[in-house]
Protein backbone atom coordinates (compact mmCIF):
# COMPACT_ATOMS: atom_id res chain seq x y z
CA UNK A 1 0.00 0.00 0.00
CA UNK A 2 1.22 3.50 -0.78
CA UNK A 3 2.00 5.78 2.14
CA UNK A 4 2.47 9.33 0.86
CA UNK A 5 4.72 11.75 2.74
CA UNK A 6 3.30 14.88 1.13
CA UNK A 7 1.69 17.62 3.20
CA UNK A 8 -1.60 16.60 4.81
CA UNK A 9 -4.92 18.17 3.89
CA UNK A 10 -6.10 20.00 7.03
CA UNK A 11 -9.60 21.16 5.93
CA UNK A 12 -12.23 20.51 3.31
CA UNK A 13 -10.67 22.15 0.28
CA UNK A 14 -10.39 20.76 -3.22
CA UNK A 15 -10.60 17.01 -2.81
CA UNK A 16 -10.01 14.30 -5.40
CA UNK A 17 -11.61 10.97 -4.56
CA UNK A 18 -11.75 7.63 -6.39
CA UNK A 19 -14.64 5.25 -5.84
CA UNK A 20 -14.26 1.67 -7.03
CA UNK A 21 -17.60 0.13 -7.97
CA UNK A 22 -20.51 1.82 -9.76
CA UNK A 23 -23.38 0.01 -8.10
CA UNK A 24 -25.76 1.68 -5.64
CA UNK A 25 -23.15 1.63 -2.85
CA UNK A 26 -20.57 3.52 -4.90
CA UNK A 27 -23.03 5.98 -6.41
CA UNK A 28 -24.67 6.78 -3.07
CA UNK A 29 -21.26 7.27 -1.49
CA UNK A 30 -20.29 9.71 -4.22
CA UNK A 31 -23.53 11.65 -3.88
CA UNK A 32 -23.31 11.85 -0.08
CA UNK A 33 -19.66 12.88 -0.26
CA UNK A 34 -20.40 15.61 -2.80
CA UNK A 35 -23.21 17.04 -0.69
CA UNK A 36 -21.11 16.91 2.49
CA UNK A 37 -18.13 18.70 0.95
CA UNK A 38 -20.20 21.33 -0.85
CA UNK A 39 -22.16 22.11 2.32
CA UNK A 40 -18.84 22.64 4.09
CA UNK A 41 -17.71 25.11 1.43
CA UNK A 42 -15.27 22.80 -0.35
CA UNK A 43 -15.20 21.08 -3.72
CA UNK A 44 -14.68 17.47 -4.68
CA UNK A 45 -13.85 15.74 -7.98
CA UNK A 46 -14.91 12.10 -7.99
CA UNK A 47 -13.87 9.39 -10.42
CA UNK A 48 -16.13 6.35 -10.30
CA UNK A 49 -14.33 3.22 -11.54
CA UNK A 50 -16.26 0.16 -12.69
CA UNK A 51 -15.00 -3.16 -14.02
CA UNK A 52 -18.02 -3.49 -16.34
CA UNK A 53 -18.64 -1.19 -19.31
CA UNK A 54 -21.99 -0.04 -17.85
CA UNK A 55 -22.92 1.38 -14.43
CA UNK A 56 -25.44 0.29 -11.74
CA UNK A 57 -23.88 -3.01 -10.63
CA UNK A 58 -26.38 -5.49 -9.20
CA UNK A 59 -29.29 -3.24 -10.12
CA UNK A 60 -28.47 -4.00 -13.77
CA UNK A 61 -26.99 -7.47 -13.32
CA UNK A 62 -28.54 -8.82 -10.13
CA UNK A 63 -32.25 -7.97 -10.24
CA UNK A 64 -34.60 -10.24 -12.17
CA UNK A 65 -35.85 -8.74 -15.46
CA UNK A 66 -39.51 -9.03 -14.36
CA UNK A 67 -38.97 -6.55 -11.50
CA UNK A 68 -39.47 -3.15 -13.16
CA UNK A 69 -40.41 -1.49 -9.86
CA UNK A 70 -37.06 -2.34 -8.28
CA UNK A 71 -35.24 -1.31 -11.42
CA UNK A 72 -36.86 2.11 -11.02
CA UNK A 73 -33.99 2.76 -8.61
CA UNK A 74 -31.90 3.22 -11.75
CA UNK A 75 -33.70 6.51 -12.38
CA UNK A 76 -32.41 8.06 -9.15
CA UNK A 77 -28.93 6.63 -9.70
CA UNK A 78 -28.98 8.06 -13.22
CA UNK A 79 -29.80 11.52 -11.88
CA UNK A 80 -26.85 11.37 -9.48
CA UNK A 81 -24.39 10.43 -12.20
CA UNK A 82 -25.92 12.78 -14.75
CA UNK A 83 -25.39 15.77 -12.45
CA UNK A 84 -21.81 16.04 -13.72
CA UNK A 85 -20.03 16.02 -10.34
CA UNK A 86 -18.90 12.40 -10.76
CA UNK A 87 -16.88 11.07 -13.72
CA UNK A 88 -17.75 7.51 -14.70
CA UNK A 89 -14.78 5.37 -15.83
CA UNK A 90 -16.03 1.95 -16.91
CA UNK A 91 -14.42 -1.25 -18.20
CA UNK A 92 -11.48 -0.73 -15.82
CA UNK A 93 -10.44 -3.52 -13.46
CA UNK A 94 -8.67 -2.19 -10.38
CA UNK A 95 -5.80 -4.54 -9.66
CA UNK A 96 -5.35 -5.35 -13.35
CA UNK A 97 -5.59 -2.13 -15.37
CA UNK A 98 -4.57 0.09 -12.47
CA UNK A 99 -3.43 -0.75 -8.96
CA UNK A 100 -4.70 0.44 -5.60
CA UNK A 101 -1.30 2.06 -5.01
CA UNK A 102 -1.62 4.01 -8.27
CA UNK A 103 -5.06 5.21 -7.23
CA UNK A 104 -3.81 6.28 -3.81
CA UNK A 105 -1.04 8.26 -5.48
CA UNK A 106 -3.60 10.21 -7.51
CA UNK A 107 -6.41 10.82 -5.01
CA UNK A 108 -6.88 12.15 -1.50
CA UNK A 109 -9.00 9.09 -0.73
CA UNK A 110 -10.11 5.84 -2.32
CA UNK A 111 -13.47 4.24 -1.45
CA UNK A 112 -14.03 0.55 -2.24
CA UNK A 113 -17.62 -0.30 -3.17
CA UNK A 114 -17.01 -3.49 -5.13
CA UNK A 115 -19.89 -5.42 -3.59
CA UNK A 116 -20.25 -9.19 -3.35
CA UNK A 117 -20.93 -11.05 -6.57
CA UNK A 118 -19.78 -14.61 -5.87
CA UNK A 119 -21.87 -17.36 -4.30
CA UNK A 120 -21.24 -18.28 -0.70
CA UNK A 121 -20.11 -21.88 -0.30
CA UNK A 122 -22.39 -24.71 0.78
CA UNK A 123 -20.04 -27.31 2.20
CA UNK A 124 -21.87 -30.60 1.74
CA UNK A 125 -20.88 -33.74 -0.19
CA UNK A 126 -21.80 -33.71 -3.87
CA UNK A 127 -22.26 -29.96 -4.15
CA UNK A 128 -19.77 -29.84 -7.02
CA UNK A 129 -21.48 -32.51 -9.13
CA UNK A 130 -22.41 -31.56 -12.70
CA UNK A 131 -25.87 -30.02 -12.55
CA UNK A 132 -25.14 -28.13 -9.32
CA UNK A 133 -24.84 -24.36 -9.67
CA UNK A 134 -24.47 -21.18 -7.69
CA UNK A 135 -27.49 -18.91 -7.86
CA UNK A 136 -25.28 -15.88 -8.55
CA UNK A 137 -24.08 -17.46 -11.80
CA UNK A 138 -27.63 -18.18 -12.93
CA UNK A 139 -28.76 -14.65 -12.00
CA UNK A 140 -25.83 -13.22 -13.97
CA UNK A 141 -26.89 -15.32 -16.96
CA UNK A 142 -30.55 -14.31 -16.97
CA UNK A 143 -29.54 -10.67 -16.42
CA UNK A 144 -27.25 -10.67 -19.46
CA UNK A 145 -23.92 -10.26 -17.64
CA UNK A 146 -21.12 -10.01 -20.21
CA UNK A 147 -18.70 -12.28 -18.34
CA UNK A 148 -20.80 -15.47 -18.15
CA UNK A 149 -21.56 -17.96 -20.94
CA UNK A 150 -24.47 -16.94 -23.17
CA UNK A 151 -26.08 -20.39 -22.97
CA UNK A 152 -27.56 -22.16 -19.95
CA UNK A 153 -28.80 -25.75 -20.10
CA UNK A 154 -32.31 -26.21 -18.77
CA UNK A 155 -32.96 -29.74 -19.97
CA UNK A 156 -34.15 -31.29 -16.69
CA UNK A 157 -37.68 -31.48 -15.31
CA UNK A 158 -37.12 -31.34 -11.54
CA UNK A 159 -34.98 -28.57 -10.08
CA UNK A 160 -34.06 -27.59 -6.51
CA UNK A 161 -33.28 -24.13 -5.14
CA UNK A 162 -31.64 -24.11 -1.70
CA UNK A 163 -32.29 -20.92 0.26
CA UNK A 164 -35.07 -18.81 1.75
CA UNK A 165 -34.12 -15.29 0.66
CA UNK A 166 -35.15 -13.02 -2.18
CA UNK A 167 -32.41 -14.35 -4.48
CA UNK A 168 -33.73 -17.90 -4.02
CA UNK A 169 -37.21 -16.63 -4.84
CA UNK A 170 -35.98 -14.79 -7.96
CA UNK A 171 -34.20 -17.91 -9.20
CA UNK A 172 -37.21 -20.12 -8.49
CA UNK A 173 -39.62 -17.72 -10.17
CA UNK A 174 -37.51 -17.39 -13.34
CA UNK A 175 -37.11 -21.18 -13.51
CA UNK A 176 -40.85 -21.75 -13.09
CA UNK A 177 -42.11 -18.87 -15.20
CA UNK A 178 -43.06 -19.46 -18.81
CA UNK A 179 -40.83 -17.56 -21.22
CA UNK A 180 -43.83 -16.03 -22.97
CA UNK A 181 -44.48 -14.01 -19.81
CA UNK A 182 -40.99 -12.49 -19.97
CA UNK A 183 -41.13 -11.30 -23.56
CA UNK A 184 -42.04 -7.73 -22.66
CA UNK A 185 -39.19 -7.30 -20.14
CA UNK A 186 -35.64 -6.15 -20.87
CA UNK A 187 -34.42 -9.75 -20.95
CA UNK A 188 -31.65 -10.45 -23.45
CA UNK A 189 -32.57 -12.43 -26.56
CA UNK A 190 -30.19 -15.30 -25.80
CA UNK A 191 -31.72 -15.67 -22.33
CA UNK A 192 -35.25 -15.64 -23.68
CA UNK A 193 -34.31 -18.35 -26.16
CA UNK A 194 -32.79 -20.45 -23.37
CA UNK A 195 -35.92 -20.13 -21.21
CA UNK A 196 -38.20 -20.93 -24.16
CA UNK A 197 -36.36 -24.24 -24.56
CA UNK A 198 -36.62 -25.07 -20.83
CA UNK A 199 -37.81 -28.56 -19.85
CA UNK A 200 -38.46 -27.58 -16.22
CA UNK A 201 -41.82 -28.66 -14.79
CA UNK A 202 -41.20 -28.67 -11.02
CA UNK A 203 -39.16 -26.23 -8.98
CA UNK A 204 -38.54 -27.08 -5.31
CA UNK A 205 -37.42 -24.35 -2.88
CA UNK A 206 -35.90 -25.59 0.39
CA UNK A 207 -35.29 -23.65 3.60
CA UNK A 208 -33.69 -24.81 6.85
CA UNK A 209 -36.09 -22.76 8.95
CA UNK A 210 -39.86 -22.47 9.03
CA UNK A 211 -42.43 -20.14 7.45
CA UNK A 212 -42.06 -17.64 10.32
CA UNK A 213 -38.35 -17.17 9.60
CA UNK A 214 -38.29 -16.65 5.84
CA UNK A 215 -36.10 -13.84 4.50
CA UNK A 216 -38.37 -12.89 1.61
CA UNK A 217 -40.13 -9.57 1.32
CA UNK A 218 -43.96 -9.52 1.05
CA UNK A 219 -43.94 -8.14 -2.49
CA UNK A 220 -41.59 -10.91 -3.68
CA UNK A 221 -43.73 -13.58 -2.07
CA UNK A 222 -47.00 -12.16 -3.39
CA UNK A 223 -45.62 -11.96 -6.93
CA UNK A 224 -44.72 -15.63 -6.73
CA UNK A 225 -48.39 -16.55 -6.45
CA UNK A 226 -49.30 -14.41 -9.44
CA UNK A 227 -47.11 -16.20 -11.99
CA UNK A 228 -49.40 -17.41 -14.81
CA UNK A 229 -49.89 -21.16 -15.36
CA UNK A 230 -47.78 -22.12 -12.32
CA UNK A 231 -49.26 -23.84 -9.24
CA UNK A 232 -47.82 -23.12 -5.78
CA UNK A 233 -47.52 -26.22 -3.58
CA UNK A 234 -46.98 -26.09 0.20
CA UNK A 235 -47.08 -28.88 2.77
CA UNK A 236 -49.37 -28.80 5.81
CA UNK A 237 -46.72 -30.38 8.03
CA UNK A 238 -44.52 -27.30 7.62
CA UNK A 239 -47.14 -25.13 9.34
CA UNK A 240 -47.66 -27.23 12.48
CA UNK A 241 -45.34 -25.05 14.59
CA UNK A 242 -47.23 -21.84 13.75
CA UNK A 243 -50.16 -22.55 16.06
CA UNK A 244 -50.46 -19.72 18.57
CA UNK A 245 -47.63 -17.73 16.95
CA UNK A 246 -47.96 -13.95 17.12
CA UNK A 247 -46.12 -12.40 14.12
CA UNK A 248 -43.30 -10.11 15.23
CA UNK A 249 -44.19 -7.42 12.68
CA UNK A 250 -46.69 -6.52 9.97
CA UNK A 251 -44.36 -7.72 7.24
CA UNK A 252 -44.27 -11.23 8.66
CA UNK A 253 -48.01 -11.10 9.29
CA UNK A 254 -48.62 -10.37 5.60
CA UNK A 255 -46.29 -13.15 4.43
CA UNK A 256 -47.84 -15.75 6.73
CA UNK A 257 -51.26 -14.74 5.45
CA UNK A 258 -50.06 -15.28 1.88
CA UNK A 259 -48.60 -18.69 2.71
CA UNK A 260 -51.76 -19.73 4.55
CA UNK A 261 -53.86 -18.79 1.53
CA UNK A 262 -51.78 -21.12 -0.62
CA UNK A 263 -52.52 -24.06 1.69
CA UNK A 264 -56.17 -23.96 0.70
CA UNK A 265 -55.74 -22.99 -2.94
CA UNK A 266 -56.90 -25.68 -5.34
CA UNK A 267 -54.56 -26.98 -8.02
CA UNK A 268 -55.29 -25.52 -11.44
CA UNK A 269 -53.57 -28.33 -13.30
CA UNK A 270 -50.88 -25.90 -14.44
CA UNK A 271 -48.05 -27.24 -16.56
CA UNK A 272 -45.49 -26.13 -13.96
CA UNK A 273 -45.38 -26.30 -10.19
CA UNK A 274 -43.38 -24.40 -7.59
CA UNK A 275 -43.01 -26.30 -4.30
CA UNK A 276 -42.06 -24.50 -1.06
CA UNK A 277 -40.44 -26.77 1.55
CA UNK A 278 -39.57 -25.62 5.06
CA UNK A 279 -37.58 -27.29 7.87
CA UNK A 280 -35.26 -29.02 5.36
CA UNK A 281 -31.50 -28.82 5.98
CA UNK A 282 -29.42 -30.09 3.03
CA UNK A 283 -27.02 -32.88 3.95
CA UNK A 284 -25.80 -34.23 0.61
CA UNK A 285 -26.31 -33.80 -3.11
CA UNK A 286 -26.85 -37.28 -4.52
CA UNK A 287 -25.59 -38.72 -7.78
CA UNK A 288 -22.65 -40.44 -9.44
CA UNK A 289 -21.85 -38.59 -12.66
CA UNK A 290 -24.38 -35.79 -12.18
CA UNK A 291 -27.08 -34.56 -9.79
CA UNK A 292 -29.83 -37.11 -9.14
CA UNK A 293 -31.32 -35.85 -5.90
CA UNK A 294 -30.72 -34.23 -2.50
CA UNK A 295 -30.70 -35.70 0.97
CA UNK A 296 -32.15 -33.50 3.72
CA UNK A 297 -32.47 -33.70 7.46
CA UNK A 298 -35.81 -32.56 8.76
CA UNK A 299 -35.43 -29.75 11.33
CA UNK A 300 -37.57 -28.24 14.08
CA UNK A 301 -37.60 -24.82 15.76
CA UNK A 302 -35.93 -24.31 19.14
CA UNK A 303 -36.66 -20.59 19.54
CA UNK A 304 -35.17 -17.25 18.41
CA UNK A 305 -35.26 -18.37 14.79
CA UNK A 306 -32.91 -21.28 15.43
CA UNK A 307 -33.56 -24.88 14.40
CA UNK A 308 -32.11 -28.27 15.25
CA UNK A 309 -32.00 -31.55 13.42
CA UNK A 310 -34.64 -34.17 14.20
CA UNK A 311 -32.71 -37.21 12.95
CA UNK A 312 -35.29 -37.78 10.22
CA UNK A 313 -33.77 -37.86 6.73
CA UNK A 314 -35.49 -37.54 3.39
CA UNK A 315 -34.34 -37.89 -0.20
CA UNK A 316 -35.95 -35.90 -2.98
CA UNK A 317 -35.29 -36.55 -6.66
CA UNK A 318 -34.05 -33.53 -8.63
CA UNK A 319 -31.68 -33.24 -11.57
CA UNK A 320 -30.39 -29.70 -11.02
CA UNK A 321 -29.51 -27.80 -7.85
CA UNK A 322 -29.11 -24.04 -7.37
CA UNK A 323 -27.64 -22.87 -4.07
CA UNK A 324 -28.86 -19.45 -3.01
CA UNK A 325 -27.35 -19.31 0.46
CA UNK A 326 -25.81 -15.87 0.17
CA UNK A 327 -23.14 -13.89 -1.65
CA UNK A 328 -19.43 -13.62 -0.91
CA UNK A 329 -17.15 -10.67 -1.57
CA UNK A 330 -14.31 -10.73 -4.08
CA UNK A 331 -10.89 -9.70 -2.71
CA UNK A 332 -9.39 -6.50 -4.07
CA UNK A 333 -5.75 -7.02 -5.00
CA UNK A 334 -3.36 -5.56 -2.40
CA UNK A 335 -6.15 -4.75 0.08
CA UNK A 336 -6.49 -6.65 3.40
CA UNK A 337 -9.35 -9.13 3.14
CA UNK A 338 -11.19 -11.15 5.79
CA UNK A 339 -11.59 -14.57 4.15
CA UNK A 340 -14.00 -15.77 6.82
CA UNK A 341 -16.43 -12.88 6.48
CA UNK A 342 -15.80 -12.25 2.77
CA UNK A 343 -15.26 -8.51 3.26
CA UNK A 344 -12.45 -5.97 3.15
CA UNK A 345 -11.00 -5.67 6.63
CA UNK A 346 -12.40 -2.47 8.11
CA UNK A 347 -13.80 -0.71 11.15
CA UNK A 348 -16.91 1.32 10.30
CA UNK A 349 -15.67 1.80 6.74
CA UNK A 350 -12.05 2.67 7.50
CA UNK A 351 -9.91 -0.08 5.92
CA UNK A 352 -7.49 -1.62 8.39
CA UNK A 353 -4.35 -3.71 8.07
CA UNK A 354 -5.92 -6.74 9.75
CA UNK A 355 -6.79 -10.34 8.98
CA UNK A 356 -10.19 -10.04 10.68
CA UNK A 357 -12.59 -7.20 10.03
CA UNK A 358 -13.71 -5.18 13.03
CA UNK A 359 -10.34 -5.34 14.79
CA UNK A 360 -10.32 -1.89 16.40
CA UNK A 361 -6.67 -2.27 17.42
CA UNK A 362 -5.43 -2.83 13.87
CA UNK A 363 -3.72 0.14 12.18
CA UNK A 364 -5.90 2.10 9.79
CA UNK A 365 -4.72 2.51 6.21
CA UNK A 366 -4.98 6.26 5.74
CA UNK A 367 -7.18 7.37 2.86
CA UNK A 368 -8.66 3.94 2.11
CA UNK A 369 -12.32 3.23 2.85
CA UNK A 370 -15.06 0.70 2.12
CA UNK A 371 -18.83 0.86 1.81
CA UNK A 372 -21.68 -1.45 0.87
CA UNK A 373 -21.51 -5.23 0.85
CA UNK A 374 -17.71 -5.34 0.59
CA UNK A 375 -17.73 -3.46 3.92
CA UNK A 376 -20.49 -5.17 5.90
CA UNK A 377 -21.24 -8.37 4.00
CA UNK A 378 -24.17 -9.21 1.69
CA UNK A 379 -27.02 -8.20 3.98
CA UNK A 380 -29.58 -5.44 3.86
CA UNK A 381 -31.50 -3.59 1.18
CA UNK A 382 -31.02 -0.26 -0.61
CA UNK A 383 -31.89 1.71 2.52
CA UNK A 384 -29.07 0.02 4.41
CA UNK A 385 -26.69 0.90 1.58
CA UNK A 386 -27.46 4.60 2.02
CA UNK A 387 -26.95 4.60 5.79
CA UNK A 388 -23.83 2.51 5.34
CA UNK A 389 -22.39 5.08 2.92
CA UNK A 390 -23.23 7.89 5.33
CA UNK A 391 -21.15 6.23 8.06
CA UNK A 392 -18.16 5.75 5.75
CA UNK A 393 -18.33 9.29 4.36
CA UNK A 394 -18.63 10.75 7.86
CA UNK A 395 -15.32 9.09 8.76
CA UNK A 396 -13.70 10.28 5.53
CA UNK A 397 -14.75 13.88 6.15
CA UNK A 398 -13.61 13.61 9.76
CA UNK A 399 -10.21 12.35 8.61
CA UNK A 400 -9.88 15.23 6.16
CA UNK A 401 -10.71 17.77 8.86
CA UNK A 402 -8.23 16.16 11.25
CA UNK A 403 -5.42 16.23 8.65
CA UNK A 404 -5.08 12.44 8.58
CA UNK A 405 -5.00 12.23 4.77
CA UNK A 406 -2.16 12.99 2.41
CA UNK A 407 -2.53 15.12 -0.71
CA UNK A 408 -2.15 13.30 -4.06
CA UNK A 409 1.47 12.73 -5.04
CA UNK A 410 0.61 12.55 -8.75
CA UNK A 411 -1.32 15.40 -10.37
CA UNK A 412 -1.72 13.93 -13.87
CA UNK A 413 -5.19 12.84 -14.98
CA UNK A 414 -5.72 9.12 -14.46
CA UNK A 415 -7.19 8.87 -17.97
CA UNK A 416 -3.76 9.69 -19.37
CA UNK A 417 -2.39 6.61 -17.63
CA UNK A 418 -5.23 4.46 -18.96
CA UNK A 419 -4.70 5.81 -22.48
CA UNK A 420 -1.00 5.07 -22.21
CA UNK A 421 -1.83 1.46 -21.29
CA UNK A 422 -4.41 1.27 -24.09
CA UNK A 423 -7.23 0.45 -21.68
CA UNK A 424 -10.54 0.72 -23.54
CA UNK A 425 -12.37 2.56 -20.77
CA UNK A 426 -15.94 3.74 -21.15
CA UNK A 427 -17.47 7.03 -20.04
CA UNK A 428 -20.83 8.45 -18.97
CA UNK A 429 -21.46 9.71 -22.49
CA UNK A 430 -20.64 6.19 -23.66
CA UNK A 431 -23.23 4.75 -21.28
CA UNK A 432 -25.83 7.19 -22.58
CA UNK A 433 -25.06 5.94 -26.10
CA UNK A 434 -25.35 2.29 -25.02
CA UNK A 435 -28.53 3.04 -23.09
CA UNK A 436 -30.08 4.71 -26.15
CA UNK A 437 -28.99 1.79 -28.36
CA UNK A 438 -30.61 -0.79 -26.04
CA UNK A 439 -33.83 1.23 -25.86
CA UNK A 440 -33.93 1.45 -29.64
CA UNK A 441 -33.52 -2.33 -29.84
CA UNK A 442 -36.48 -2.63 -27.49
CA UNK A 443 -38.68 -0.32 -29.56
CA UNK A 444 -37.90 -2.23 -32.74
CA UNK A 445 -38.29 -5.68 -31.21
CA UNK A 446 -41.09 -8.02 -32.21
CA UNK A 447 -42.33 -7.82 -28.62
CA UNK A 448 -41.99 -4.16 -27.66
CA UNK A 449 -39.77 -3.72 -24.61
CA UNK A 450 -38.25 -0.90 -22.63
CA UNK A 451 -34.86 -2.14 -23.78
CA UNK A 452 -33.05 -5.23 -25.04
CA UNK A 453 -29.72 -5.66 -23.31
CA UNK A 454 -26.53 -5.90 -25.30
CA UNK A 455 -24.67 -8.81 -23.71
CA UNK A 456 -21.15 -9.22 -25.21
CA UNK A 457 -18.60 -7.00 -23.50
CA UNK A 458 -16.85 -6.08 -26.73
CA UNK A 459 -20.12 -4.87 -28.25
CA UNK A 460 -20.91 -2.81 -25.17
CA UNK A 461 -17.45 -1.23 -25.27
CA UNK A 462 -17.60 -0.60 -29.01
CA UNK A 463 -20.98 1.13 -28.79
CA UNK A 464 -19.89 3.12 -25.73
CA UNK A 465 -16.69 4.25 -27.39
CA UNK A 466 -18.50 5.34 -30.53
CA UNK A 467 -17.58 2.41 -32.80
CA UNK A 468 -20.07 1.26 -35.38
CA UNK A 469 -21.56 -2.12 -34.52
CA UNK A 470 -23.67 -3.87 -37.15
Amino acid sequence: MTSSSTAPTSELGNLRVAIVGAGPAGIYAGNILTNSVVEAGGTVAIDLFESLPAPYGLIRYGVAPDHPRIKGIVNSLHEMLDAGTTRFVGNVEVGRDISIDELQERYDAVILATGAIRDAALDIPGIDLPGSYGAADFVAWFDGHPDVPTEWTLDQREVAVIGNGNVALDVARILAKHAVDLRTTEIADNVLAGLEASAVTDVHVFGRRGPADIKFTPIELRELGEVPNVDIVVNDEDFAYLEGLVPANNQLKVMLRILESWRTRESTGASRRLHLHFYHSPVEVLGDDRVEGIRFERTEPVGDGRVQGTGEFREIAVQQVYRAVGYYGTPVIDVPFDERAGVVSNVEGRVTDAVTTGDVDAPVIAGLYATGWIKRGPVGLIGHTKSDAMETIAHLVSDVRAGRLSAPAVEADVLDLLDEREVAYTTWDGWLALDAHERELGENHLHTRERVKVVPRDEQVAISRGALVK
